[in-house]
């Protein structure tokens, strides 16, 4: 059934709304960095191609056709900005490649051996992890093998806005454990990640921050989330024995995931905001 433009404009009007949901369930997943407003505006391009496409005869109710005419639109803008050349997402892809390769000997690549491996030294190692992280967006435009077409990660990925109480409360406890494992982290390794992450401070700010490099800032990033990493899985893998590790850096990692445990008592963990 044709529609007449009057009825194009009412949808649109009515449906503006949904514009900032979208943005706000898929701004989420996205840097700081990334102007919300951008988001909005591509978003609500999407909006109007929605209502100037939509056909009723097809019985998809038009709230459901136009969030992902909406989420599409905002991914394309992303994508037209992309700041990463065809060059890092190779390197990126070898860099990935070659961590699972040293993986899968049993241990924790060093980053002396990586760059080894990549023909590169270790300040450019540090350099190009730094690229990567900061492109990491675009991996919402993949497509997920579903029996629905034209599906990415973003349409398909959980609705942190709903979660179930069960999940809710696991989220919190994570959370918990996240607050205490910041907080126990080496005093620099500390300031990069509160900086970095929640503070949106770029790395030039942190070397001048703490008077080093900005490859020393990047190392130090990977080395803090290395740390919150492990610490964190501790906390779910109660068959690892903490005590009995061998080696400085074992003991040094069993160390700090029995400070994480300890550090609060599970009540307020669950309990927090």
């Amino acid at each position: 059934m044709k529609i007449v433009d009057a009825y194009r404009t009412q949808l649109i009007e009515e449906h503006l709304p949904l514009v900032q949901q979208v943005v706000v369930q898929v701004a989420t997943r996205f840097p700081r960095h990334v102007d919300r407003n951008e988001l909005a505006r591509a978003g609500s391009l999407g909006l109007v191609e929605a209502a100037q496409r939509y056909d009723e005869d097809r019985g998809v109710p038009f709230d459901r056709y136009a969030a992902r005419r909406i989420r599409g639109a905002i991914l394309d803008a992303v994508r037209s900005a992309d700041w990463a050349p065809r060059s890092v997402r190779a390197m990126g892809r070898q860099l990935e490649n070659i961590e699972r390769d040293l993986a899968a000997d049993g241990h924790a690549a060093e980053a002396g051996e990586i760059a080894q491996a990549m023909g590169i030294t270790c300040d450019d190692l540090f350099r190009l992890r730094d690229r990567v992280y900061r492109s990491v967006v675009l991996a919402l435009e993949h497509l997920v093998p579903t029996d629905e077409e034209d599906l990415t990660l973003v349409d398909v990925i959980a609705d942190r806005t709903a979660p179930e109480p069960a999940e809710a409360l696991e989220s919190r406890e994570l959370l918990g454990y996240l607050r205490d494992a910041v907080s126990l982290l080496p005093e620099r390794h500390r300031i990069v990640i509160v900086g970095y992450f929640l503070d949106a401070k770029s790395s030039v700010e942190l070397a001048e921050l703490l008077d080093v490099t900005e490859s020393r800032i990047s190392q130090l990033r990977t080395e803090a989330l290395e740390m919150l990493r492990s610490g964190i899985e501790a906390q779910y893998a109660p068959d690892i024995d903490l005590t009995g590790s061998s080696g400085r850096a074992a003991r040094r990692r069993a160390a700090y995931a029995t400070a994480v445990s300890s550090a609060s008592p599970w009540r307020s963990r669950i309990v927090a905001s």
